[in-house]
Parts: structure tokens; sequence; C-alpha cells
């Protein structure tokens, strides 16, 4: 046999220091994993049925939202568009969806509000109460420059109440709005949020002004709340909800109302001639001509291009601009105010034209080879 070489010095020691290491790691594991069963021993045992916590009355500012989407609800109506196109095979005349908003009740005659732009391009339209009853639609009038139109059901009985209708020119920023509609067909939600400004305008795709005195709100407004209610806190109609702000083209809290003072004055033509007849001057002026001509000239106003024969205008005595032989433009009169107030664009010029009625008599301040002079003017209807 051969002999057992002798163990180095301290291995028995480092040997028993690994076994004493791995038992402690072990007895450590053992600990962590039975950790929850040891605390379970000391934790008094809960039952797994909960009491219910007693809610306490609402916020008077909450029953007062709560009262305001009860009693408007029901005067807000769902409406879907769609358009008939023909097959060109079969000659076959059918239907296809459009698009959906939103608008409301208008009067006890069954005439509904909504924006142009909902119902533009479609061949009919379908109303949904909020009871549920569908009726379709027959087109009264629009008005394409406010973005107003105006549809009308047969409502036999049960007619759902008109929007009650407050004013827009004493608003004030800050005050609380709220936004009903359908967002993206979500039937009849409530947003709230305040008045953001006043006074805003949106600009056409050909780049001139062509809605004025807009309501903005940071009230959320999403595609299909078109043609809703913008409410104050009394429940009065305060504005339409025609358009939002957003690059992504969901709420970003810009949003834009007509406010009810131009549906006052648009809506109840519409709804008597099928039309809304603007007043006018009797003039020609444009946009971008009137923006070069007045920077050349360094002044502020709108050019008189041409006076229509016979027109207001005419009668007052306005003169247009002429043209040089080589094509140049010698402006002759120049409207610098309307009732006082500042024009310095063609889209402000006729924002405020609009604000009047036809036979309205107005005053209009005039630039005339340096110096300036007023003149009344009785507003004509225009084409």
């Amino acid at each position: 046999m051969r002999p057992i070489p002798p163990r180095p010095p301290g291995s028995d020691f480092f040997v028993r220091r690994l076994a004493a290491l791995t038992l402690a790691v072990i007895i450590l594991m053992l600990l962590w994993r039975s950790l929850p069963m040891i605390e379970s021993l000391f934790t008094p045992e809960y039952s797994s049925v909960r009491t219910v916590t007693a809610r306490g009355d609402l916020a008077a500012d909450e029953r007062a939202t709560i009262e305001l989407f009860e009693k408007s609800r029901d005067s807000v109506v769902f409406i879907s568009t769609s358009r008939l196109v023909q097959d060109i095979w079969t000659r076959n005349v059918f239907a296809i969806p459009r698009g959906t908003g939103s608008g409301f009740i208008w009067d006890d005659a069954g005439h509904v509000v909504t924006n142009f732009h909902v119902i533009e391009g479609s061949s009919e339209a379908t109303v949904k109460l909020a009871d549920g009853r569908d009726y379709k639609a027959a087109l009264v009038g629009v008005s394409p420059a406010h973005d107003i139109a105006v549809l009308r059901i047969g409502i036999g009985f049960k007619r759902p109440p008109p929007v009650p209708i407050g004013t827009s020119h004493d608003l004030k920023v800050g005050q609380k709005v709220f936004a009903i509609g359908n967002p993206f067909g979500l039937d009849w939600t409530l947003t709230t949020g305040i008045i953001s400004a006043l006074d805003r305008s949106l600009p056409s795709e050909s780049g001139t002004t062509s809605i004025q005195h807009l309501i903005q709100t940071d009230a959320a407004i999403n595609p299909g709340n078109s043609g809703g209610p913008l409410l104050d806190s009394a429940g009065r109609l305060i504005g339409i909800n025609t358009a939002i702000y957003s690059p992504s083209g969901a709420s970003v809290g810009i949003g834009f109302a007509v406010p009810v003072d131009t549906m006052m004055r648009v809506v109840p033509q519409i709804i008597a001639k099928g039309k809304y007849i603007r007043p006018t001057l009797g003039i020609e002026v444009d946009e971008r001509l009137n923006a070069r001509v007045t920077a050349m000239l360094d002044i502020e106003g709108v050019v008189v291009f041409r006076v229509t024969p016979d027109s207001a205008a005419d009668k007052a005595g306005l003169e247009g601009a002429s043209l040089t032989p080589d094509g140049g433009i010698i402006p002759k009169d120049v409207i610098v105010a309307i009732q006082g107030k500042q024009v310095d664009s063609v889209s402000k010029l006729l924002a405020i034209i609009d604000d009047f009625n036809v036979g309205d008599r107005v005053q209009l301040t005039i630039l005339r080879d340096g110096k300036t002079r007023e003149t009344d003017v009785i507003l004509q209807p225009g084409a």
C-alpha cells in the first residue's frame, strides 16, 4: 500500500470555513423562501369582504354640471350623412356612408342646426334623437361663410325641447363652458372647459379669413363634436362647435365655436329664405391685391377697386381705382373705418359689415387724395 501523504498545513481550516459558508448560504435561502410563511404567523387574519365607504353629498358644481347635461341632452342630436352613388355597370343607385356629426334642436318646428361641413357633399342625412328615434332630414339652407346649415325633421309627438338661446357679445375670457356632442361617434358626450379667447378668426384654404368672431375654448372638441352646442353655466346656447386646431386631428385644447349672436342673424334668414343674404356696400375688393397696394402706399385700409353702378356705394359717392396704360393701379377711395372701427384688411371689412343687416345705415371713413371724410351708406343685399 502506498502511504497517504500528509495534508498541507491549514487545509482543514479552509475546508471547515467553506463548509460553514455554504451552510450559512443554504440557511439564508431557506429563510428567504419561508419569509411569507413566517410573516403570516404574526399577521392578523383579514376578511376578503370589504366594506363600502359612504359617498356623501356631491359638490355643488358637480350637481350643477349633472343637471345641465340632463336638461340639455334631449336637445342635442346625432347626425349621420351618406352620399348617393351609381354603379357604372348595373346603373343601380345606392347610398354609402359619408360622415357623422352633431346638431341641436333650434325650435318647435323641427329645425336642426349643425355645421355646413357636417353635411357638405352628402345626398341625405339622418337625425337621431336622444331617445333613439331616427328621422330623415330635409335640407332647409346653408351659409358656408359661417359654417352653418339648417335641417328639418318632422316630429309628430314627444318633441324634444329647443336649446335655450343665450348671448355671446357679453362673454368673458375664463368663463365656464360646456360642449355636448358625439365625438368619434360616441353618443352624447359632455366636456367642460373655459373660454380661452374671443373674436378669433379661421383662415380659409385660400388664405383669406372665412369665419370671424369665433369663440376659442379649451373644452375637448373632437371629430364628431362639430355642429354640437357650446353652452354657458346656465345651460344657454352661446355657440356652435365648428373646428379644432390640431396637428394630429384630435383635441389639443384649442377649439372654436361660431358665436350665438352670429347664429341669431344667420339662422332665421336661412329658415325664412333658404339662404343667408349678406349685407354689402356694392364695391369690389381683393385681399391679396389690397395688401400689395396698401403696403406700397404705406397706408392701412381697404382700397375700393370698383364701384358697382347704382349700388349703395355709388349712391354714396364712392369712387373706384383707375388703371394706368402700363397696368398700374391708382387708388381713389380707401376705406379706413366703419362706424368708427378701424379697417386694415378686406376680411376685417367683411366681418364688420356682417355684424349689420340689409337696410342698416353705416358710416364709412374714407381716405381720398390724402384727406379723410365721412359718408353714410345704406347696406344692400349681396348676390
